[in-house]
């Protein structure tokens, strides 16, 4: 029996890279034998044309399912729209600006043919301002410094996953997803394959510095306890320095008068210290709230429109044993 190897595209404004990419994706999983391809666009409300290029795409190619979302609802959730729907025995996911090469599914697709379970991409090297490149490398090794799972570094979402991984994901109830870190958690036989990902092909990125540090916020929180044990450790060394300064105002006090502190600048000076520290400290506990309020809500990830051409019309027995299993 073939296998299946599904691709899920989660795209948001790239109606330009749809056509190359679907082009680019044939031609990756066609190099590989005995290959069935399943290609997953996932249209998460892209504000440009993108619907109508998919219609048209899944109009004229059988093997383009396309997921349309009721609004956007963010990358997170399309790659798990996308792993709910697919049928594949191992499952590639990539954004859909052309910045995950599908000419790496080959490479891939071996390395999961030798035993491992995720085959996931390491970015040694990116198309961007020295700035951002520095800050993303600070940020994966402090995520993985932080993390109470083992993170590797430098891995984003383009990932090549066996379907018991896969189905392991879909069984994971939280809605506030941080995939790279659930596929981290969830364990099996992991390695990574080095790749230089280039600059997006059309339009401009919709991320910015706001974007990327709420992005490095979420993966911290969802996967450390370290900020909260922070807030103890800055409570114990407050409370030494404050019984260290008692002492000293004490002795200055008493053996020189003179030379003790005094006045109204170290009173504020004082205030100001500790009402920094405790806004600090109830923004760390109002984030791990926040991300409980949004748990406990219990809504739906995603909210899907429509699908054309789903392929679980079309599963046989077999096929639906063998995804189920």
């Amino acid at each position: 029996m073939p296998l299946k190897l599904s691709a899920i595209v989660a795209c948001y404004r790239d109606a330009q890279a749809v056509p190359i990419m679907h082009q680019r994706l044939k031609q990756a999983i066609g190099s590989l034998a005995d290959v069935v391809p399943e290609i997953v666009f996932v249209n998460d409300a892209s504000p440009d044309n993108a619907e109508e290029v998919l219609r048209e795409l899944a109009a004229r190619d059988p093997i383009v399912v396309v997921i349309n979302h009721t609004r956007n609802f963010g990358s997170q959730a399309a790659f798990s729209s996308g792993m709910q729907i697919c049928t594949g025995d191992a499952v590639v996911l990539l954004d859909g600006d052309l910045q995950d090469p599908p000419e790496l599914i080959p490479e891939f697709f071996k390395k999961w043919r030798d035993g491992n379970e995720v085959v996931y991409g390491v970015r040694t090297k990116r198309e961007a301002p020295l700035f951002l490149q520095i800050a993303y490398k600070l940020f994966y090794r402090l995520f993985r410094a932080t993390s109470y799972v083992n993170i590797p570094t430098d891995a984003g979402d383009f990932s090549l996953m066996d379907r018991k991984v896969v189905d392991a994901l879909n069984r994971l109830p939280e809605r506030d997803r941080f995939l790279r870190g659930l596929r981290a958690w969830v364990g099996f036989r992991q390695v990574g394959v080095p790749y230089m990902r280039p600059e997006r092909m059309f339009g401009r990125t919709t991320n910015n510095f706001l974007k990327n540090l709420a992005w490095a916020r979420k993966g911290i929180f969802s996967f450390s306890y370290l900020p909260l044990e922070l807030i103890s450790y800055a409570a114990m060394a407050v409370t030494g320095l404050s019984a260290l300064a008692i002492v000293y105002y004490l002795i200055s006090y008493f053996l020189h008068p003179e030379r003790a502190p005094s006045g109204f600048t170290t009173l504020l000076m004082a205030v100001l210290f500790l009402g920094g520290l405790q806004l600090l400290s109830l923004g760390i506990i109002g984030d791990y709230l926040g991300r409980v309020f949004e748990e406990v809500k219990l809504r739906p990830l995603y909210l899907v429109k429509s699908i054309w051409n789903d392929p679980r019309k079309n599963l046989s027995p077999e096929d639906d044993g063998r995804r189920s299993g």
